[in-house]
């Protein structure tokens, strides 16, 4: 990795989580203003990523247990950057449609603020298959 991609490594804390739709361009904080959540980005070329909504409920009803699963996203796998894109080979995730897969991401630094917008797919917090997309802002912790 360049000197370039060494400025990634270390832990983001996440600021905060918007889902844009492609046909109407409509943004929304489905897990609302401030969500938790950590990226990891190591120097081995492994990363990790956990997001959840901030107002979420222990899980002791198969409904609840649901309720949880919508609102977190967790997956990890090997990265690679190439230009002002993050490639990560997903090797593990909590929606088992991404395992397996390449998933890309495009990435913006500026100072200790990441900002990462994933390529349009089926946004997976929608049942009906909407085109979508995540842009997700963190800060180095």
């Amino acid at each position: 990795m360049s000197e370039r991609d060494s400025k990634l490594h270390g832990c983001w804390r996440l600021v905060s989580l918007h889902t844009e739709l492609q046909d109407s361009k409509e943004r929304t904080q489905p897990w609302g203003a401030d969500p938790n959540g950590y990226l990891i980005l190591g120097s081995d070329g492994r990363m990790m990523t956990l997001v959840t909504a901030k107002a979420r409920e222990p899980g002791n009803t198969d409904e609840k247990l649901a309720a949880l699963f919508r609102t977190m996203m967790a997956y990890t796998g090997r990265y690679r950057i190439d230009g002002d894109r993050l490639v990560i080979k997903i090797d593990s995730s909590w929606n088992e449609a991404w395992s397996g897969s390449e998933q890309e991401r495009f990435y913006k630094l500026d100072g200790d603020t990441l900002d990462i917008i994933s390529a349009w797919m089926p946004n997976p917090l929608d049942s009906g298959k909407s085109m979508g997309r995540g842009i997700l802002s963190f800060r180095r912790e």
